[in-house]
């Protein structure tokens, strides 16, 4: 049986790989909406330059899991990340998701999302637009 560890056996390597992917993609997306990624909602830590977009990014982890579970059932248990599936996971950022109806890179989604959170924190929006998971 799987279990989900920071510094775990495979798929973790996988996992984690495509996650920290993630993060930079959500941090990069929070400071351009003009965001601090030190504050964090749930995460908090004085020694975590990146809370913020740690919870941010929590409704974007299934994508990550869809691919690397696609890898892990075309190759049959193939333990080691590789030039070929680091690239793969690479492309998380132009990944298509479906967010408000309209299809768009996983990327700009991120962008979307936070500009809503943004605009919650200024009082011009009520909810955080999140793209809906597969």
């Amino acid at each position: 049986a799987f279990k989900r560890e920071r510094f775990g056996d495979y798929p973790n390597n996988f996992l984690n790989y495509g996650y920290a992917i993630l993060r930079a993609a959500t941090a990069r997306a929070l400071s351009g909406s003009g965001l601090l990624n030190t504050l964090g909602i749930h995460h908090k830590s004085k020694y975590n330059a990146f809370a913020l977009a740690d919870d941010i990014m929590e409704p974007y982890r299934p994508f990550i899991d869809i691919i690397v579970r696609g890898i892990i059932d075309e190759t049959s248990h193939v333990e080691s990340l590789t030039p070929e599936f680091k690239n793969r996971l690479l492309k998380i950022p132009t990944v298509d998701v479906l967010m408000n109806g309209e299809k768009s890179p996983l990327m700009v989604a991120m962008g979307r999302t936070a500009a809503s959170l943004a605009k919650c924190y200024a009082g011009e929006q009520r909810k955080i637009l999140y793209p809906v998971v597969p």
